[in-house]
């Protein structure tokens, strides 16, 4: 049967419903009925009926029902898949893997505890498309901390696998230590020490991240608290030679960390086990006593190799920077001044005629507290006595210090046929991408602190679960470069540099974004958190009609909103699809 429209002259055209028949030969045909007199969307409905197909409820019409952010969620979860990040965690899925893979994906899209984290992933109160993506089905905390116990067990071969991806033999590897608040006093990894966030008086704890030379996280490890940098330094020699089978390697540490004892103990002698690291100021202020190094060597340039007999078989590069010189210089004279303003108020307070502050003990109690606070003991000379408090700076001190300014020295085991003056300077400044990863995974990325898990495993868990989705953000930067502030030719701003120890310096094309804030083919540029949420606006409309045919019935499906072309371009730079 079909619908047929004859024109009738000057009059409206005649619908008639009509069927074809074949009469030996000859197919014909007849009319069944006559519906002109039928509204025409009635018509039209019926037309669609003929063809196999559904009428629509015009009074129902299309109603949205539900719209869940999509598209930042494809970015992400797009990623894990094309780094192969899933493929590490377990060859085969599992929902083990799959609610691991969520939690990662979750850390960027909306770092929280893993209660908000499982709510966002159920069914009746999705807060994306994460979780039916992911076909997670109902789950709760506990499940996802199940996820976490089964992640951590694999820990050590998902290290490997990143590890014989990043790194080879005779490679640089880039070592740093950080470390985070803890909320509560129950894990035992939570102790007091050095807080590197400022919170005095709250246990935290210590993790160091193993990168490759360009800052991709290739492995993490997490200490209590109370531990220093240099004990730390043993495990990832162990880690490097022992799990990651590197006969050759360079290790590229901060002065605080490959400290003399430390080379001497466990790195001097180690075949294959090279290092870089810097002199503290008391070591650079023996050599200036000794002669080896003579400042006014450096008024002309920047960069020199010197030798010591303090330093058998190894080479030391005296870099001078200006500008660092002047910057030390300016804060030791904040400094001086500040605690200049603190002592004087305790002079003026042995001197007032009331309530005027007596004793040695008393007097040296409050001058502490002030030399204390700003670090600056060596700078002055005091004398206290049991009724009077008198100082004046040590310029002798100070002009000590001040001839220093501006200097630091690399101290490296790799022979210069090897590794030359400039790429060691850089290799030891690279440790500057190990703290950008500090900075996303404790900033406004990340956001691994503070930590409320009690037990010892699941906080290793947690700090393995950041760092992973710090490795899936590191790939996402580097593919979004182009729509980004990051600059996305770093070796264009490289050549840019007059000497290594210049200041770093950012591509032109990083400048013409940064002063335009707009690409090369005039799209806005983002950071990395704004262009996510430019991509959640791609929305997964779940839309529901009646159908009405031989019964009426109602229906779903999902459709996904049309990228602009900002979003088709970021979704094209990651090779991902919606």
């Amino acid at each position: 049967m079909y619908v047929e429209r004859v024109p009738n002259r000057n009059s409206p055209p005649a619908i008639l419903l009509r069927e074809s028949y074949r009469e030996g030969k000859k197919v014909r045909k007849r009319t069944l009925a006559n519906l002109s007199k039928w509204p025409e969307q009635l018509v039209e409905g019926l037309q669609v009926l003929l063809r196999g197909g559904a009428a629509l409820d015009p009074e129902a019409g299309f109603e949205v029902v539900r719209s869940r952010p999509h598209g930042h969620v494809m970015a992400v979860l797009g990623t894990v898949r094309k780094v192969g990040l899933d493929r590490l965690l377990g060859p085969r899925p599992s929902p083990e893997r799959e609610r691991v893979i969520a939690l990662i994906c979750a850390r960027i899209l909306a770092p929280g505890s893993k209660l908000a984290t499982a709510r966002g992933l159920r069914e009746e109160t999705l807060s994306s498309s994460l979780g039916e993506e992911l076909r997670l089905g109902e789950v709760d905390e506990q499940d996802l901390y199940a996820a976490m116990d089964w992640l951590l067990a694999r820990q050590g071969m998902i290290e490997v696998a990143l590890a014989q991806r990043h790194l080879e033999d005779g490679t640089l590897v880039l070592y740093d230590l950080s470390s985070t608040y803890f909320e509560g006093r129950a894990c035992p990894l939570a102790q007091l020490g050095y807080s590197r966030d400022g919170k005095k008086g709250m246990l935290q704890i210590v993790f160091g991240l193993l990168c490759d030379r360009r800052g991709c996280p290739v492995a993490v490890e997490v200490f209590e608290g109370s531990t220093a940098d240099p004990k730390t330094v043993s495990s990832q020699i162990a880690k490097l030679r022992e799990r990651f089978a590197l006969e050759r390697v360079v290790l590229v540490g901060d002065r605080g960390m490959l400290t003399e004892a430390r080379i001497r103990e466990e790195l001097r002698g180690q075949e294959g086990l090279e290092w870089i690291t810097a002199l503290r100021a008391p070591a650079i202020r023996a050599l200036v006593e000794q002669g080896s190094l003579q400042p006014s060597l450096f008024d002309q340039r920047d960069l020199a190799s010197i030798t010591s007999p303090e330093y058998p078989g190894e080479r030391l590069i005296v870099c001078n920077n200006p500008l660092l010189g002047e910057e030390r210089r300016r804060k030791r004279q904040e400094l001086l001044a500040a605690t200049e303003r603190e002592l004087e108020k305790i002079a003026q307070a042995t001197r007032r005629p009331k309530r005027r502050l007596k004793g040695q003990d008393k007097i040296a109690l409050r001058v502490g507290k002030a030399l204390n606070r700003f670090k600056m003991a060596k700078h002055f000379t005091l004398e206290i006595t049991e009724s009077s408090f008198t100082y004046q700076r040590e310029e002798s001190a100070i002009a000590a210090e001040a001839a220093l300014d501006g200097l630091y020295v690399v101290r490296t085991s790799v022979a210069e046929s090897l590794l030359g003056e400039a790429p060691t300077v850089q290799a030891y400044k690279g440790l500057s991408k190990v703290e950008r990863a500090f900075r996303s995974l404790k900033g406004v990325d990340l956001k691994i602190r503070p930590i409320y898990h009690h037990l010892a495993d699941r906080v290793r868990a947690h700090v393995l679960l950041c760092v992973l989705a710090y490795y899936v953000e590191w790939h996402m930067r580097a593919a979004l470069a182009p729509l980004l502030f990051d600059d996305e030719d770093p070796a264009a701003g490289q050549a840019r540099r007059t000497s290594p120890v210049a200041p770093a310096q950012l591509s032109e094309r990083a400048e013409r974004k940064a002063v335009t804030k707009q690409s090369e083919d005039g799209r806005p540029i983002h950071s990395f958190h704004s262009l996510l949420a430019d991509l959640a606006t791609i929305a997964k409309n779940r839309i529901q009609v009646t159908v009405r045919g031989l019964t009426t019935e109602t229906q779903t499906f999902d459709r996904i909103t049309r990228p602009t072309p900002l979003q088709q371009k970021a979704l094209d730079l990651l090779g991902v699809g919606l």
